[in-house]
């Protein structure tokens, strides 16, 4: 999509992840703290991307996304997640329709991705209930490559 001039912000989650281990810490996501870590990093990355022309933007994960890994984690909603899903909700940040990338049917684990795909397909229902509960409607991209869900994204736009 880069490619194409559109604007993207870059997922946060791995970033997180990957400076916590960098520094020692083998999982970070066992601390609470993981999620606003994940929360501030996403603020910050659309602050920025606010000021930067372009009609369309794609925001590879949002704070919707954290909130669902909070969910998905077991913890509750920080104050500060909390802030961060009303300031977006109330500044109107996102469009209220939304690409859902689905799952693709497996899994390649990762330092930062060290779960099943059971686990994931859990998680895509978290996720997916989140979305819709904070008021989002959600476009559905079925597996397929990557050049027929760009396609297929770039069709809705």
């Amino acid at each position: 999509m880069e490619l194409d001039a559109f604007s993207v912000v870059e997922e946060a989650a791995t970033d997180v992840i990957a400076a916590a281990q960098a520094h020692g810490t083998a999982e970070p996501w066992a601390h609470p703290s993981f999620i606003d870590a994940i929360a501030g990093l996403q603020r910050n990355r659309q602050i920025r991307a606010s000021h930067h022309p372009g009609e369309v933007q794609f925001h590879d994960r949002c704070v919707v996304c954290t909130a669902a890994l909070a969910v998905y984690l077991g913890y509750p909603f920080s104050p500060f997640l909390a802030g961060e899903l009303e300031r977006v909700r109330k500044e109107k940040i996102f469009q209220p329709r939304v690409f859902f990338i689905r799952n693709l049917g497996f899994i390649t684990p990762t330092a930062a991705r060290r779960i099943t795909f059971e686990e994931t397909v859990r998680f895509e229902r978290i996720h997916e209930s989140t979305y819709r509960d904070l008021g989002f409607e959600l476009v559905s991209i079925e597996p397929g490559s990557v050049a027929d869900r760009v396609s297929a994204i770039k069709a809705a736009v």
